[in-house]
């Protein structure tokens, strides 16, 4: 697939010829006209012509494309090339117009695990903050195969893309949510966290907290299925993200629902205690670098142990919460995560509309004010001006 790349210098010296400055403007001959526009359009790419390709290829079974010689590379090369292409909204939209999408959902059942997990990053890419993508990929079933290669294939990396894309399809998107939880996504969400990946803990735990904050009637079902005692244990991994992510977890349980319930640790309570404690020592111990950077590990500790034993922690004694140079507001530790700002302001035209509103300037209805009112306002402006000098000076 590979093209031979441009030959720039050709264009750079053809450039500096009619544009240094060192001779004064002329028309192009066709010659010099034809051979640069033939340089251009050799470099432009028509996507749509490359995605109806690249459908045809995913469509093609995979044992007449090894006959051909094409290999899983090949395939993995491909589909990186369908991803960039892809980032734009419209483009992610037209791959179900051209036919790609089922092929592409069919990808994640391919046999090599690189192309399934591939294939479930193009997923992510496709789904996020597109809700009209995440429809199309609802519509078409395939929440069944990424929630398969979640909860059970044999390739963490195939898991944790997986998980990842699962992440992007079911965010601000109810039909999803509601259908994640009838699969039992909880309890492949708790076998998750006993992994020992790292990038798999930490994202089944941003997918945890946010679900329990949109719907906080499933803090009784994570605490049923021993959440809890999971997180606690996490909050103490060496992995500063995992750590918090934790915290943050835990946190969420923590905070009083509508009902005036929340989640008690039970038996787990003064492990609790002695994990926050253990962190309160280890953030005192740390060098003024070190504690700028764990900012929010600092706010959540402090506010686990206002939220479990009613009480500021010894962090505020020590002068260890809020730092000098630091505002005094803790910084968002709730719903920051799966956001990418391009696309999420791209989804939402409230906020492109309201700062568009706030350009525009308004429109002056009737005429103006006649010459002989602007000088008589003119006058007036000096006096009062003149006035507030006097005063001043008095």
């Amino acid at each position: 697939m590979a093209k031979d790349g441009p030959n720039w210098d050709g264009l750079l010296k053809w450039s500096l010829a009619h544009s240094d400055g060192t001779r004064s403007t002329r028309n192009l001959s066709e010659e010099d006209r034809r051979w640069f526009m033939e340089a251009m359009q050799s470099q432009t790419v028509d996507v749509i012509k490359r995605m109806k390709e690249i459908t045809l290829v995913m469509q093609t079974p995979e044992q007449v494309l090894e006959s051909q010689g094409v290999t899983p590379q090949d395939i993995e090369d491909m589909l990186d090339e369908l991803q960039e292409h892809v980032e734009s909204i419209d483009m992610a939209n037209d791959l179900h117009s051209i036919g790609g999408l089922a092929p592409l959902l069919g990808y994640l059942k391919n046999s090599h695990a690189n192309i399934r997990a591939k294939a479930g990053e193009v997923v992510t890419t496709i789904v996020q903050n597109n809700p009209r993508s995440q429809q199309l990929v609802m519509e078409a079933n395939g929440l069944e195969p990424l929630l398969s290669n979640f909860a059970s294939d044999p390739d963490v990396t195939v898991r944790t893309k997986a998980l990842g894309a699962i992440s992007s399809l079911i965010r601000h998107n109810k039909p999803g949510i509601e259908a994640f939880r009838l699969a039992n996504g909880y309890a492949a969400l708790r076998d998750a966290l006993g992994s020992e990946s790292v990038k798999f803990q930490r994202k089944a735990l941003n997918l945890i907290q946010y679900l329990l904050n949109e719907n906080a009637s499933d803090c009784s079902v994570v605490d049923k299925l021993g959440f809890p005692r999971l997180m606690l244990h996490l909050a103490s991994s060496e992995d500063p993200d995992v750590r918090e992510a934790a915290l943050r977890g835990l946190l969420e349980l923590a905070r009083e629902k509508a009902d005036g319930s929340a989640i008690k640790l039970g038996e787990d309570n003064e492990k609790l205690k002695q994990l926050l404690g253990e962190r309160i020592k280890g953030i005192s111990l740390m060098s003024p670098e070190d504690l700028g950077a764990a900012r929010e590990e600092r706010h959540l500790v402090d506010s686990l142990w206002s939220a479990y034993y009613n009480e500021p922690s010894s962090l505020r004694d020590k002068g260890l919460l809020v730092l000098p140079g630091e505002d005094a507001p803790p910084p968002d530790v709730a719903s920051k995560h799966f956001e990418p700002p391009l696309r999420a302001w791209a989804a939402n035209p409230a906020s492109k509309k309201s700062s568009v509103e706030q350009k525009e300037t308004p429109l002056l209805l009737g005429p103006g004010p006649s010459s002989e009112a602007t000088s008589n306002q003119d006058t007036s402006m000096r006096e009062t001006d003149a006035n507030g000098q006097t005063n001043a000076s008095q």
